[in-house]
């Protein structure tokens, strides 16, 4: 198995989620979210993760720069020797420059970023039919994946997942994410594979930009 480290990015409701579920199952690789690294650390009580939970605890973000050593503490891992697959961060083309410098010291290359394209009416309409059950954790979607119809009661509609709310991550995303698209491309390691179908196809899809 060759070695595979990415970062996978595209909008929210893009289904980043179920890929990268499936991606690090096919890879043998950890699947490295920002907010769960963040949380592991501070619960390790490793000296990055304590200054971390003093940002945390005074309502502040966590810099940039602590979060970046968090990431290279992690992928130099044991676990990590086949790669990892990054998620959450970078957020912003400033944060991909840094996180790019502090890897490059570290020599950590990157070996691709995927970008899932799905359209903004598609995503919001993803978001807008998506229920979760508060008793198993399962999330359904009214249109493409329905729920049973014994349990459709007892299903919840986060208040994240309103149009007013999804319009308004998926403009963050474009003013603040999408300008580290242009940046990859231009190292040569963007892949950019279209995120609209079936969840099994797009993992096909996301394989084969990535075996070539």
């Amino acid at each position: 198995m060759r070695l595979m480290r990415m970062i996978l990015v595209g909008p929210p409701g893009a289904g980043k989620g179920t890929q990268a579920a499936r991606l690090v199952e096919t890879y043998k690789i950890p699947h490295i979210s920002s907010g769960d690294m963040l949380r592991a650390a501070v619960k390790e009580g490793t000296n990055l993760g304590k200054e971390a939970d003093t940002f945390m605890k005074a309502g502040k973000l966590v810099p940039d720069d602590v979060v970046i050593g968090m990431i290279l503490e992690r992928v130099a891992k044991p676990d990590c020797a086949n790669g990892f697959m990054l998620d959450g961060f970078p957020r912003t083309r400033p944060q991909a420059e840094a996180l790019d410098t502090a890897m490059t010291k570290a020599n950590v290359k990157l070996d691709a970023v995927v970008l899932i394209e799905v359209p903004d009416q598609l995503l919001e309409e993803r978001a807008c039919g998506r229920r979760s059950d508060p008793e198993t954790g399962l999330i359904y979607h009214l249109k493409y994946n329905p729920p049973p119809p014994e349990i459709a009661e007892r299903l919840v509609h986060r208040k994240d997942d309103t149009v007013e709310a999804v319009t308004t991550r998926v403009q963050k995303y474009h003013s603040e994410t999408e300008p580290i698209v242009p940046y990859y491309q231009n190292k040569g390691i963007l892949e950019r594979v279209d995120g609209v179908g079936d969840p099994d196809e797009i993992t096909k899809r996301i394989t084969a930009v990535l075996k070539s």
